[in-house]
């Protein structure tokens, strides 16, 4: 019997006013999978994060987190997961220390100095860990993010464009650590990125989002035979553009099989 998904999306929607920002999404991730989101801006990618991390309610549908129901077991749920993003906003008075201590509690962590130290080191920012996050450079606070997501050794981890501030070598360095992460410990990955090479990179599968629809799920490499394009990047373009899934001459279906 084949271990149940981490994820289970069935007939999810959500409206805000007269945006239909998701249409009847239905979405599996199984146990150690790292998938890609992709799609232009709009096409529903923060707001189904934003579902799976019950800062928006959906209009309707059902959403399954480790076999649970979410509106049920939101805070079981909440404790196995994580999320990152460039674009979140940590308090510039306080240390770098001080910040991952506080979010420890937060999570109910105790003795929390070590696993701290070994974030911090593994991202290397280790030597920042006495300055005040006002004065980190962009890159730096995109890794003290990452390691504030780690801190809980979450099961499901969701990050939005969590390497748009680093250079190439330390996001190559923070796709390796990713990748570790999810050999080691079975760390499932929802992942949001318009770097097309991490994505080829880094990810097992990728779904394309269009105003609030899947039109498309399979690997990278699978994707571009799809859309007989060269590069994942074409077929982004292709989509993004129009929602042209039109399948190229006996292509057939856009959900690869499984």
């Amino acid at each position: 019997m084949p271990p149940l998904p981490i994820v289970k999306v069935s007939q999810l929607s959500k409206r805000f006013g007269p945006i239909l920002a998701l249409d009847q999404v239905e979405l599996e991730v199984k146990p150690g999978e790292i998938l890609g989101i992709l799609g232009a801006n709009g096409a529903g990618k923060t707001t189904l994060l934003h579902i799976l991390l019950g800062l928006t309610t959906p209009t309707s549908g059902r959403v399954e987190v480790f076999g649970q129901n979410f509106e049920n077991h939101r805070s079981q749920i909440l404790q196995k997961t994580n999320f990152s993003s460039s674009y979140i906003a940590l308090p510039f008075n306080l240390k770098v220390r001080e910040v991952l201590h506080v979010f420890a509690l937060l999570y109910g962590l105790t003795d929390s100095h070590p696993k701290i130290d070994q974030l911090l080191q593994l991202f290397e920012i280790s030597e920042t860990r006495d300055t005040a996050v006002g004065k980190l450079s962009s890159g730096q606070i995109t890794r003290l993010n990452l390691c504030k997501a780690l801190l809980n050794s979450p099961g499901l981890l969701l990050l939005d464009e969590p390497t748009a501030s680093l250079d190439p070598d330390i996001a190559e360095k923070v796709r390796h650590l990713l990748r570790q992460a999810q050999a080691r410990d079975g760390l499932t990955i929802l992942y949001t990125s318009h770097n097309m090479y991490e994505v080829e990179q880094l990810c097992d599968r990728i779904i394309f989002l269009h105003r609030g629809r899947i039109l498309a799920s399979g690997s990278p490499d699978w994707m571009k035979q799809q859309f007989q394009q060269a590069t994942l990047e074409q077929v982004f373009i292709r989509i993004a553009r129009s929602g042209d899934v039109l399948a190229p001459e006996n292509s057939g279906s856009h959900q690869q099989p499984t």
